[in-house]
């Protein structure tokens, strides 16, 4: 059996020590498509799981990475065969099954969609999980009635990865995007995505003082929970919503029932792991139509493995911008 090259995690003295190695072939898990790996990328996820926070991962040694992108190479399953370029996000995979750091994966057909021809493996995981829920937040607000020319939309955490994707779709559909961040340094790049304003991150951080504020936001991606949540959630006009899809400011909501009585607001919640296949392929199918693929390289930094360890304290500490993508065979 050949070898393949990846980052291992090793668990020694109840720390997670990383480590590139060579890997047996013979050793990777069950599954029905073998894929030739060609890319991956840097979640918030990730970044707690290289870390060994949150005891995400319980069965040492484990090759983390919850995206990658490549060909396949050996497939018994129908639907796919060698040669057809794939995406592969969630299904708790680099995180309960061995996943993208690595130059192969094993996996079920089931969790594999077909990357679309307008979409290289690089420019699929500079959108991978972190652009993916974008986009399935931006169909929620849709589906709830969101519509180019009803007023602001709000993007929080804007200068990270789901914040960035969402304000370059958002923008790109006709919205005008309001970024919410902390560093205003990112001025230019924000403006750059498509925002038409900024917001500094902490006229929304603190627990609002009344059920009610004026009406503001037509609709609102966020992408940091806890008092940030709150506030927009009294912030909103009548009867629009605001997609939950992250919870680096906090996993608690201090708020009450009344925008939901008063204004008829809608809190929508986002599950990109887990998400039925069906909208997967829809949502790639968007992402390939209704992304600006030129604003999309402004946001992404490519990296080999061996960086991936620096970086997963500072994905948690939010100081990265945009997307990280990771050549697993640089």
């Amino acid at each position: 059996m050949a070898s393949f090259r990846a980052l291992v995690l090793h668990e020694e003295g109840g720390k997670v020590a990383p480590c590139i190695e060579a890997i047996d072939e013979a050793k990777l898990p069950p599954g029905d498509v073998t894929v030739a790996i060609e890319y991956s990328t840097l979640n918030y996820k990730d970044g707690m799981i290289l870390q060994g926070i949150g005891r995400l991962v319980r069965n040492y040694p484990h090759i983390p990475g919850v995206d990658f992108a490549g060909t396949v190479e050996r497939s018994d399953s129908p639907e796919f065969r060698p040669g057809d370029p794939v995406i592969l996000t969630g299904w708790r995979v680099g995180e309960v099954h061995w996943g993208g750091y690595a130059e192969k994966a094993r996996v079920d057909a089931a969790w594999l969609v077909h990357r679309p021809d307008a979409i290289t493996a690089a420019q699929a995981m500079a959108v991978g999980t972190a652009g993916f829920t974008a986009m399935l937040a931006v169909m929620a607000l849709e589906r709830h009635g969101l519509r180019p020319g009803a007023g602001d939309v709000l993007v929080t955490g804007a200068a990270g990865g789901v914040g960035s994707v969402a304000t370059a779709l958002l923008s790109r559909l006709g919205h005008r995007v309001v970024a919410a961040t902390g560093r205003p340094q990112l001025r230019d790049y924000l403006e750059g995505l498509g925002a038409a304003d900024l917001i500094e991150r902490s006229a929304l951080a603190t627990k609002p003082p009344r059920p009610l504020d004026s009406e503001r936001w037509a609709g609102a991606v966020d992408a940091v929970g806890g008092a940030t949540l709150a506030t927009v959630l009294t912030q909103l006009k009548y009867r629009a919503s605001v997609v939950a899809c992250g919870l680096a400011g906090g996993n608690d909501l201090p708020t009450t029932v009344i925008p939901f009585l008063l204004r008829g607001v809608n809190l929508l919640g986002i599950d990109s792991v887990m998400c039925p296949r069906e909208e997967r392929i829809e949502a790639w199918r968007r992402l390939a139509c209704d992304l600006p693929l030129d604003r999309l390289g402004k946001m992404a930094e490519i990296v080999p493995l061996a960086a991936l360890p620096d970086l997963a304290p500072k994905i948690l500490k939010g100081a990265v911008r945009g997307r990280i993508v990771v050549d697993v065979k640089a």
